[in-house]
């Protein structure tokens, strides 16, 4: 019997593996996303401006890498005691304007360097909404609590979502001409703009990827996390207490669905290896001597070797 609509998958051509190096950029689902690759020891670097829903507030930051422009007093603001910007979520916020301006530039530095050095980047889409700062005009990435009546919110057109997605695949294979680009919806539904309005901004998202991937030649794809939230794990036991956020045992079941499509199977028995290290390591045992304790150490150890040996960047 079966009990849920399967959403089929396909096996990337480009999987990850313990050489590859990786970017998450996008919602607070590439940070889940993110956090499940760390947790099995792969080299990871998540979302250096902190969380950013929209594709106009990633290619503003990206763009900002492959021009190597500066930040400047004029990308900041003060506001509720601090300092602020629209480039970035509040996260980076700071007590001075120095202070800030060093942190943009710290998070460009580390976007710089990672996509330069990396294989493959994946990038989550919330929104399709974008709230538009009247005064200047930017696609901000966060409003930063500022008054209502200084944005405009706006649902990027379709027309207008496939350009930004365009100049963001080229921004991205201009900083690493190599590079493999995985793109998906974050599976949280914005019901703050209503039910209605998050599933058309979500249709254009999806709409808008789709017809970009097809003008390319495979080298990016598509992981359907808001589809299998949305189908296999439409019942309400896979949502948090908000009813809106994937909850622990809906993230690890999509994560298990990426690792199946998008990570080699040649490191598969390695990932058990460190997911056993990592559970004993954060044991705590009653004992600190004695037989039963020295095993333990002993296990510890010769597991930790063993993987530092073949993949000397890991730590435990």
């Amino acid at each position: 019997m079966k009990l849920t609509t399967e959403v089929a998958l396909k096996k990337t051509s480009y999987p990850i593996d313990y050489d590859s190096k990786v970017v998450c950029l996008g919602s607070c689902f590439a940070e889940h996303i993110s956090g499940k690759l760390e947790d099995f020891k792969f080299r990871v670097s998540c979302n250096p401006f902190g969380i950013l829903f929209h594709p106009e507030a990633i290619l503003n930051v990206v763009k900002k890498a492959v021009n190597g422009e500066d930040f400047t007093a004029d990308d900041v603001f003060h506001f509720n005691e601090k300092w602020h910007s629209f480039f970035s979520h509040s996260r980076l916020s700071r007590n001075s304007s120095a202070e800030i301006i060093a942190a943009l530039h710290s998070a460009k530095k580390e976007l710089t360097e990672s996509v330069e050095n990396t294989s493959h980047v994946i990038i989550t889409f919330g929104t399709s909404f974008i709230y538009r700062h009247i005064a200047t005009g930017q696609g901000v990435a966060n409003c930063h609590r500022r008054p209502q009546e200084q944005f405009e919110k706006q649902l990027t057109p379709l027309v207008e979502l496939q350009e930004l997605l365009r100049e963001l695949i080229s921004s991205f294979e201009k900083l690493q001409p190599g590079v493999k680009l995985i793109f998906t919806i974050s599976p949280v539904r914005h019901i703050k703009d209503g039910i209605v309005e998050n599933q058309r901004s979500k249709a254009h998202l999806i709409a808008a990827l789709h017809s970009v991937l097809n003008e390319k030649s495979g080298m990016h794809t598509y992981f359907p996390s808001y589809e299998l939230m949305m189908d296999e794990l439409r019942d309400y036991r896979y949502y948090d207490r908000d009813l809106i956020h994937p909850s622990a045992l809906a993230v690890d079941v999509i994560w298990e669905k990426f690792k199946l499509n998008f990570i080699s199977e040649a490191v598969f028995e390695d990932m058990v290896k460190v997911e056993k290290l990592q559970k004993s390591l954060a044991h705590r045992s009653t004992e600190t001597k004695g037989e039963a304790y020295d095993k333990l150490k002993a296990y510890q150890y010769k597991f930790k070797e063993e993987l530092v040996k073949k993949y000397p960047f890991m730590r435990f």
